[in-house]
């Protein structure tokens, strides 16, 4: 793809002006007309031309912790060790550096007012288990590996970011924290996201959420969705002795077949996907238990209740189905339940919002175009509590998320870099006198 036409310097210095006027209030406020009469001493502030410069100085160096942080195995509920490095690259960033409870690692960047707080986030697990092979290869200017995208682009991203902040000496208005988070993926029911959002709920301003690569795009609407288990019990025996009994695996698959067949509506857009699958012991063995895990996601509430009733009446008609065919009832019978694994809440950013006029213009000073669009991230807890936030790419390429193909390519991660920390800057503001 071709790159853009970078603005020239006279519409970039403008443009730049424009995102720093967006910012919040600073603590004492110029009036009107004078902020309007001299747009120079915003364009021309050093310590963010500096912070935008790093970037391509230091392309090479985010690469390399790109490639290490991936290479750190972070399969749900065990993050800890890539949490560790996390919180040795924010440290040499010059943060304030805490791990909280849920596992979350926060660097904080302190402001003038600490009394109100802007989040930048990207989220450390990966949907991979434990015993995946992690190990990043490379091929020409591609990297390729499990996660390596998603989220190993947010991650260094976010130390990049950072790291450009520290060396070019930026002051915030608002007080700024990076947030390596916990439980993004699969059953982590956004754990992390929640304990920050309870623990700085009456100080949050707005969320910023890295996941993944790319800049076309930006997550204003967060899409709801709940993560099921449904599980059959039996008596469980020999596939040859007792040959009849009711069979877990059976009930499941007589109601896996009639959930597939399940309609839904175009519009509101809705999904479902049964993910996992497990069961039994042995070839020539009738489990005694059997279970699968669904994700369904609507653009309704009504739709996802009327998804997981589904579910149940289907689940429920897969035992009766078994039982009615068994040759041997006196064995036992069948047991079942569907059970909530977790649930994301749904929520959208204002147009109006401040945050998202600080995208927009960060997007017009690099020469980028994004579109809005709805999806499940981090940014659906704060949302649901009224809170801004948006969920962007960081930048470069990839492809084959959640799959052992999954790739990335850095050409373009520099505009990436420069799109999120102007936007953060948007909102967190800048210090009195840091402008000038």
């Amino acid at each position: 793809m071709t790159a853009p036409e970078a603005p020239n310097s006279a519409m970039k210095h403008a443009l730049l002006w424009v995102i720093l006027l967006c910012m919040p209030a600073r603590t004492v406020s110029l009036p009107q007309a004078s902020r309007l009469a001299s747009p120079p001493q915003f364009a021309d502030a050093p310590e963010v031309r500096a912070a935008l410069d790093s970037f391509s100085r230091n392309l090479a160096w985010i690469n390399d912790q790109q490639v290490r942080l991936t290479e750190i195995p972070a399969p749900p509920f065990q993050e800890a060790q890539r949490a560790a490095a996390i919180k040795a690259l924010f440290s040499s960033a010059g943060l304030e550096v805490q791990i909280d409870k849920a596992g979350n690692v926060i660097g904080e960047l302190r402001g003038a007012d600490e009394k109100e707080i802007v989040v930048l986030a990207a989220h450390l697990d990966t949907v991979f288990p434990a015993s995946t092979e992690v190990k990043v290869r490379r091929e020409g200017e591609r990297l390729l590996g499990p996660g390596i995208s998603d989220n190993g682009t947010g991650l260094a991203a976010l130390v990049a970011i950072a790291r450009a902040c520290h060396e070019a000496h930026l002051k915030p208005r608002r007080t700024i924290l990076f947030v390596a988070d916990v439980g993004e993926e699969g059953e982590g029911n956004l754990r992390g996201m929640r304990a920050l959002v309870d623990a700085y709920k009456t100080k949050l301003r707005s969320v910023i959420v890295l996941d993944g690569s790319g800049t076309d795009h930006v997550t204003t609407k967060a899409l709801a969705s709940r993560r099921l288990e449904a599980s059959i019990t039996g008596p469980g025996g020999h596939s040859w002795s007792d040959f009849g009994m009711p069979n877990p695996i059976n009930a499941l698959v007589r109601a896996s077949v009639r959930f597939i067949n399940t309609k839904v509506p175009v519009s509101p857009r809705t999904t479902f996907n049964i993910g996992q699958i497990e069961g039994g012991t042995s070839v020539n063995s009738i489990p005694y238990e059997a279970k699968l895990k669904v994700d369904i996601r609507s653009e309704s509430e009504d739709q996802l209740g009327k998804l997981e009733s589904a579910l149940r009446e289907c689940v429920a008609a897969g035992v009766r189905d078994e039982m009615e065919s068994a040759r041997d009832r006196s064995k036992g019978k069948l047991e079942w339940k569907v059970e909530l694994l977790g649930t994301r809440p749904g929520g959208d950013l204002p147009l109006t919002s401040p945050l998202l006029a600080a995208l927009r213009a960060a997007d017009e000073y690099v020469g980028n175009q994004s579109r809005i669009e709805r999806s499940s991230t981090d940014a659906n807890v704060p949302l649901s509590h009224g809170i801004d936030a948006i969920s962007i790419g960081a930048g470069g390429s990839g492809g084959g998320a959640h799959s052992l193909q999954e790739w990335y390519e850095p050409a373009g991660r520099e505009l990436g870099l420069k799109r999120a920390l102007l936007t953060l800057l948007g909102v967190s503001g800048l210090a009195e006198g840091k402008a000038r």
